[in-house]
């Protein structure tokens, strides 16, 4: 909604946005309107790592920031090809942006596409994009998708450590390491503050 232009009505994907990134312009009549622009964080980590719970115990909290999980678009939208997966990033950036006009920053747990985001329409509706990914010792990763969410499929479970392993080794998007945090030891309530205190940072981080 916030993209659509209130003067003429165009809904087209194809807004500009000003330098101070404060003003939304249409390009078929001119009009600027108002829009708060504010940094998108992503939780992200391998199958079984804990970006659920995570998020399930930071909605239980009082907090500076809202939370929601890309799986219900996934579950609902094509995901067969890269189009589909890009399709799928848009639309989650859509959905923030206007989200965010509510005056709050936004964090969502989704796995994969990450390099998707970069290059959409709708990055140029945000101030920056923080990616947090949750690890663990690769033993404790596969114990947590056998035991935890009772996972047998031998492909699965080494994917999953594989992608654990990039993201502690090289994890990097448009050449900056992925900042990590380890959770392995640590209880469901230490990784939610830990995460409160990497929103919090990367929002003040002069603070």
């Amino acid at each position: 909604m916030i993209g659509i232009c209130p003067k003429c009505g165009n809904y087209e994907w194809d807004k500009q946005i000003s330098d101070n990134k404060k003003q939304i312009i249409c390009p078929k009549c001119s009009h600027e309107w108002n829009f708060k622009a504010m940094p998108l964080f992503i939780l992200t980590g391998s199958s079984g790592v804990g970006k659920t719970t995570t998020a399930q115990e930071l909605m239980q909290r009082d907090k500076d920031f809202i939370v929601m999980d890309a799986d219900f678009l996934y579950n609902i939208m094509p995901h067969e090809t890269e189009e589909d997966y890009k399709n799928w990033v848009e639309q989650i950036m859509s959905l923030s942006k206007n989200i965010m006009q509510g005056g709050k920053p936004l964090l969502w747990t989704i796995a994969g596409a990450l390099d998707k985001f970069e290059n959409t329409y709708n990055r140029r509706f945000f101030t920056e994009i923080h990616y947090l990914a949750l690890v663990c010792n690769p033993i404790v990763l596969e114990k947590r998708m056998r035991e935890g969410r009772q996972i047998t499929d031998v492909n699965w479970i080494k994917s999953s450590i594989d992608y654990n392993n990039w993201f502690m080794e090289t994890g990097t998007l448009s050449n900056q390491k992925i900042d990590t945090y380890n959770i392995s030891g640590k209880s469901v309530s230490e990784v939610a503050d830990y995460v409160t205190y990497w929103v919090s940072l990367k929002s003040n981080p002069t603070r």
